[in-house]
């Protein structure tokens, strides 16, 4: 949304004072595999949420932070392998677990030069909910790995890897893993008896279909927005989502600055 808390305010502000719509671009909410397991998850189908793991092992070379003199710095960038990179991941991991009340966080400029921000990051996370999370990004990890999202519940678990569903893991059902998790793997899963099955099986189906390709789940944001504004409602991807993603990548920073928890408002 910005490099900042308080720019991601001053716009909130100006939303409201407007009284305009506004969205922040966080496709991967409309991926039809986080589709999938958020209904999952406002189903109970994995129980309650105990444990999130997040990993964005992601590679950039010392070219690319050479290339402007605007990448790598606070001012401009605003941070480096969690701010600029893995924003889109950290903001899909609030909208399935939910807020965050604590972070605990090391961070590190390990493998490039001239550059203010850091490419490794990790961190232990203290949801509202009680759950627990672990969180690790970077841009030294060569030559780069695909963002992996996991969820365990007290009833199953279900991993997203590559913007895709790759494990779902019901308690006394069959486990599925592949980029299967198709409409048929999870129906075999769970029964097909729920709602969350059926909406699966499309989802599903809509992200092995020929013509989803990456690019179509911004298309599919751009378009929530413009119902969002025809329905005089807000859209699944509000400055309030955008700030919140923001504020815990600060907060990260903030603790690894202090060595020391830091709680979130």
């Amino acid at each position: 949304m910005e490099v900042s808390v308080a720019a991601c305010d001053a716009l909130l502000a100006a939303q409201r004072a407007s009284g305009r719509r506004l969205a922040v671009i966080s496709q991967h909410r409309f991926d039809p595999a986080s589709r999938t397991v958020r209904r999952l998850v406002d189903e109970n189908t994995l129980g309650r949420i105990v444990a999130a793991d997040v990993r964005i092992p992601w590679y950039r070379t010392q070219e690319y932070y050479d290339s402007g003199e605007w990448r790598g710095t606070w001012a401009m960038d605003g941070g480096g392998c969690l701010m600029n990179q893995g924003v889109h991941t950290i903001d899909l991991m609030l909208w399935l677990c939910g807020p965050v009340r604590e972070v605990f966080a090391r961070t590190a400029t390990a493998a490039h030069e001239r550059i203010e921000v850091e490419d490794v990051a990790c961190a232990t996370l203290v949801f509202a909910n009680g759950a627990l999370g672990t969180l690790f990004g970077s841009t030294a990890a060569y030559p780069g790995f695909p963002a992996r999202l996991a969820l365990h519940g007290t009833a199953g678990s279900a991993v997203i890897e590559g913007d895709e569903l790759q494990t779902l893991a019901i308690k006394g059902r069959e486990t599925v893993t592949g980029p299967a998790a198709s409409a048929h793997a999870l129906q075999v899963a769970t029964g097909g008896t729920s709602s969350a099955v059926r909406h699966a099986a499309a989802d599903a189906a809509a992200a092995h279909a020929p013509a989803w390709k990456w690019g179509d789940a911004h298309r599919e944001q751009f378009a929530d927005f413009v119902a969002a504004v025809r329905e005089n409602r807000a859209p699944l991807v509000d400055g309030e989502a955008g700030r919140a993603a923001v504020a815990l990548i600060h907060a990260v920073y903030e603790s690894a600055r202090l060595g020391a928890p830091v709680r979130l408002a």
